[in-house]
């Protein structure tokens, strides 16, 4: 039951979008194709064994995190307002 201007439904459709958002991003950050032998940020070398497991990586382990660091501080999907008051 949708309160005030909100027709019935909606607050439900604006957490499905914020989902399908969510995934649609993860899915394009997967990485594809061949891996690289030494990361693309410090040159160093990426072991065999994180090729194999993540195809299409780019990135050591310590540029990959220090780069999921840097995305996760700048993310967030906020559509007019908190959710907490869209729920209320």
């Amino acid at each position: 039951m949708a309160g005030g201007w909100a027709r019935d439904g909606a607050v439900q459709e604006q957490i499905d979008a914020s989902v399908a958002d969510a995934v649609r991003l993860a899915r394009e950050q997967l990485p594809e194709g061949e891996s690289l032998l030494c990361c693309q940020e410090c040159d160093e070398d990426i072991p065999e064994l994180r090729g194999q497991a993540m195809p299409g990586v780019r990135y050591c382990v310590q540029c990959q995190s220090e780069l999921e660091k840097l995305m996760s501080h700048s993310m967030g999907f906020n559509r007019k307002g908190s959710k907490d008051s869209q729920l209320k």
